[in-house]
């Protein structure tokens, strides 16, 4: 791995390390769903930006009536969607993900994600927020603490192991975390 690449090292969890992965809870994936989504916000003011000011400042168009509306909610919907994509994907986190340790890995060999993995993940997340986050909220009461995306999208969250103190600077091996106590 280069020094510029920003892929972490936890990114493959072998089968025995997948089952002892620590899964985070609702309130955890919350928090690091609140993160993203205020980073998310900020990307979307900017991309709205790259379009707006040239399409209203110096052609004079309108955004928010017929075919240029929709058009504009499509490219934002798409920035969205890639913003997620290209996270989720090849061992990759998003800020959310970062701060709170989290590790997205398909299921059932604890490797990255590909991006059909991420694709499916995304839609599916989705349509199990779509009622009141129900798909969400099943994940106290799911015996392996998974939600309904996890488990339809055939991927799920790991905790990772905090980075020892002496490796500061240096790339760890460290792995998901056991089980919880």
């Amino acid at each position: 791995m280069k020094a510029s690449d920003p892929s972490p090292p936890q990114a493959r969890l072998d089968a025995a390390s997948l089952q002892q992965a620590r899964v985070p809870g609702v309130v955890r994936r919350l928090i690091s769903a609140l993160y993203d989504l205020m980073l998310l916000a900020s990307v979307l003011v900017v991309a709205s930006a790259l379009v707006t000011l040239p399409y209203v400042g110096m052609l004079g168009g309108d955004l928010t009536q017929g075919l240029p509306r929709t058009l504009f909610q499509i490219y934002l919907l798409s920035v969205g969607a890639f913003y997620y994509l290209y996270f989720w994907s090849a061992g990759r986190q998003t800020l959310g993900m970062r701060a709170w340790r989290l590790q997205l890995v398909r299921s059932q060999d604890g490797q990255a994600l590909r991006w059909l993995d991420a694709l499916r993940r995304l839609g599916f997340t989705l349509l199990c927020m779509a009622p009141a986050g129900l798909g969400l909220w099943w994940a106290w009461i799911d015996r392996d603490q998974l939600s309904w995306h996890d488990r339809l999208s055939g991927t799920r969250l790991v905790i990772l192991a905090k980075p020892s103190k002496s490796s500061s600077g240096s790339s760890s091996t460290s792995s998901a975390t056991g089980p919880t106590a």
